[in-house]
């Protein structure tokens, strides 16, 4: 009955996964068609990443305590209402045309993803016993569904709304609509997953404690999770920076108009959606940390490929980083949280705090991009170091803890 309950609770996630993703994913186009309205740099530009990844940094410890009073169900359900909150206030900020105004409501449509975060992600691993990252890779791979359709629904309503209008106010104008349909769909999941009734699992993370009891304090004494939390912010840093930038990067070296940029990330997000079906299988016939060696590695060569080629031909391979992107958030969540037991909510917080990578690598890369001598290609160097870090964790760093374990 138990395992009937989980396998149900698992599936109502997946449209939590789908909304994180949705949402998130929309910044990529936010950021072209706001450089435009505002006259922005590159820097200034990227500011709506920092703003919603920096949410991650400043709420997730926070969230994570939340969570240990309230329960992870009642965290969904507050994470989508904020959220709400979030998108409707993008109304205003449209109005007044006003990017400050913008950032702050993009501040605290983030705080609720932060929430959905922080929440969703242990939810599923202690639902699934023993097959952590392979129940977590395929709830996430709704995620990638979300990034996936959200560069269409943003290309269509707001990129293309760009060609047909001069005024800045009405330019600005045109995400209301938009984000008013994201804030009402956010709604009706809230009152789902309210009326739905999840299990609590808070007990069960409590007796994965009493397994493994080893005088540990916090999560912070664990040394796999400590760089584990590394790995998760140069990841969602690598992840997010080149997201942010394709759109630009195949203006400036390609010469591909915006909203057709904005169409062709659906092969960046969508190969991570493939890839997170595939690895979700795979996972269960070969080490979850090899699996995330080989992807960091491939990512590493590509970004090398790209660098080196210095022209349109190097966008195939930017796009093609999506696929080995995959695997790579649950997996390294997973492996980092791995036998935490009552600590796992704390973790999860921290980890979301380690999101802020996605505030922090896109803005340098940002700046060396602003930087003439250098330029936007050359600026792909930044995720690629990102990448590095990924596959020394897998390689060395989670060794730490088989080792110490056996």
């Amino acid at each position: 009955m138990q395992t009937k309950s989980n396998a149900f609770a698992l599936a109502a996630l997946t449209a939590l996964f789908f909304a994180m993703g949705f949402i998130t994913v929309l910044n990529d186009v936010l950021i072209p068609h706001l450089k435009k309205i505002f006259e922005l740099n590159h820097t200034e530009a990227v500011l709506v990443q920092f703003c919603f990844f920096g949410a991650y940094f400043i709420t997730g410890g926070f969230f994570g305590k939340l969570l240990e009073k309230i329960g992870y169900p009642a965290g969904v359900v507050l994470g989508f209402v904020f959220s709400a909150i979030g998108c409707i206030l993008f109304y205003p900020a449209a109005s007044s045309a006003s990017y400050p105004i913008f950032l702050g409501a993009l501040f605290i449509l983030a705080s609720g993803v932060v929430l959905l975060q922080t929440a969703g992600n242990p939810f599923v691993t202690l639902l699934a016993p023993g097959k952590e990252a392979s129940a977590l890779t395929l709830v996430q791979a709704f995620n990638s569904l979300g990034t996936t359709l959200g560069p269409l629904f943003g290309a269509y309503l707001i990129a293309s709304n760009t060609q047909k209008v001069i005024d800045k106010v009405k330019e600005a104008q045109s995400v209301q609509i938009p984000y008013l349909v994201i804030a009402g769909a956010l709604i009706v999941l809230a009152l789902i997953v309210y009326l739905l009734k999840l299990p609590d699992v808070r007990e069960r993370a409590e007796q994965i404690s009493e397994h493994n009891h080893d005088g540990k304090k916090s999560a912070l004494g664990y040394s796999h999770f400590v760089f584990g939390v590394g790995a998760i912010f140069f990841y969602v840093g690598g992840e997010v920076s080149i997201g942010s930038f394709l759109v630009l990067t195949m203006e400036e070296i390609a010469h591909i108009p915006e909203k057709v940029g904005a169409h062709n990330l659906i092969y960046y997000w969508g190969g991570a959606m493939v890839g997170r079906f595939i690895g979700s299988a795979v996972m269960q016939k070969i080490a979850p940390n090899t699996c995330l060696a080989f992807n960091a590695g491939v990512n590493v060569l590509l970004l090398a490929i790209a660098l080196a080629l210095h022209n349109a031909t190097s966008i195939y391979f930017l796009l093609a980083i999506g696929l080995f992107n995959s695997i790579m958030f649950p997996t390294i969540f997973s492996l980092a949280t791995k036998g935490l037991g009552r600590f796992t909510s704390q973790a999860s917080g921290i980890i979301c705090m380690a999101i802020v990578g996605g505030a922090v690598v896109p803005l340098i890369q940002g700046y060396i991009a602003d930087i003439r001598s250098l330029g936007l290609l050359i600026s792909y160097m930044v995720p690629m170091a990102c990448y590095v870090y990924i596959l020394i964790f897998a390689v060395y760093f989670y060794s730490i803890r088989e080792r110490t374990h056996a």
